[in-house]
């Protein structure tokens, strides 16, 4: 399903029993995460690819390219049509890992505060599932992207006069003359780095005007030249921008181990279990994700270097 990043979190209430028979039910947590987990991945915004394996790893071709290896040739009449061969990528093995951790409500939580210690336990896994999981994702992204050029000026505006758009322009255009087929579409940055971008003085002057949507109101970018700007605190290395397709970037391969009482739903492979613990009158509440990054096509992204001051 697509996925909107970031959407506003959904709420949930309800009473004591609502809530017992809500942890009870182990489908409905795996829901709640997913919804929660949908709206804070960025590894699943870039990597939009979704495989699936049962042996725990996934082989993969690398670097496909798009052409045969020999250009069509003039076919006099009667005559045979010369033979090519058709190339393939280098093959890649990956395999998945398997992240989670359990938290622990007591009954005196819930009868006590309600729904808002299950909240903030579901919260606070996601919160630290996504951190974990966006950074080896985009840690996997920055090892094996290697084209880069390096920004006009620093776009913090402390030197020379920043050129951010010709900058972004740049990558799309350095992409687009692989001429492989890929199109940028995103841009991701920093979260210092993307304040710099909505105050930058000649991109303010480039949107529309006298506009509700623009970042002075609404604190988010619209698309600039078809391309969406996306913040994120785990870039592995600050002071970069990474231009890129995600169509074509590569995706994350989840794997479904089948264990009893695990219970996922579709969306970003996250499965959960819920354990009634009688004897301490607890629940105990698990998150986990069987996953691996997957970039299948590096060349499909461009680095920025020297956005920070």
């Amino acid at each position: 399903m697509p996925i909107t990043y970031p959407p506003p979190a959904p709420t949930l209430s309800g009473d004591f029993t609502t809530i017992s028979r809500f942890l009870n039910d182990p489908t409905l947590i795996a829901r709640r995460l997913r919804t929660l987990a949908e709206q804070r991945f960025i590894a699943d915004v870039l990597l939009t690819g979704r495989y699936t394996t049962d042996s725990g790893s996934v082989q993969y071709e690398q670097g496909e390219t798009i052409y045969s290896e020999r250009p069509p040739e003039a076919v006099a009449p009667g005559a045979e049509y010369p033979l090519t061969s058709i190339g393939t990528g280098t093959a890649q093995l990956a395999k998945t890992v398997k992240w989670g951790q359990d938290v622990e409500i007591t009954d005196e939580a819930i009868s006590r505060q309600k729904i808002d210690p299950v909240n903030r336990a579901l919260i606070k896994l996601v919160n630290q599932m996504v951190k974990t999981i966006d950074g080896v994702a985009l840690g996997a992204i920055a090892s094996q992207v290697t084209q880069s050029t390096a920004a006009i000026a620093p776009w913090s505006g402390t030197g020379a006069a920043p050129a951010i758009l010709r900058d972004v322009l740049r990558a799309v255009a350095n992409i687009r003359a692989l001429n492989e087929g890929f199109e940028a579409d995103t841009v991701v940055i920093d979260d210092l780095t993307f304040a710099n971008i909505m105050s930058d003085d000649k991109i303010s002057t480039l949107l529309a005007r006298e506009s509700q949507d623009s970042p002075i109101y609404t604190g988010s970018l619209p698309e600039i030249a078809n391309l969406r700007f996306l913040p994120t605190p785990n870039l592995p290395v600050a002071g970069q921008a990474l231009v890129l397709d995600s169509t074509q970037l590569g995706g994350m391969a989840d794997e479904n181990l089948q264990g009893p009482g695990y219970v996922s739903t579709d969306g970003v492979g996250v499965q959960a279990k819920t354990i009634r613990k009688d004897d301490d009158d607890k629940w105990r509440l698990r998150c986990r994700r069987v996953t691996v990054p997957i970039v299948v096509e590096p060349r499909a992204a461009w680095k920025i270097t020297g956005v920070a001051a």
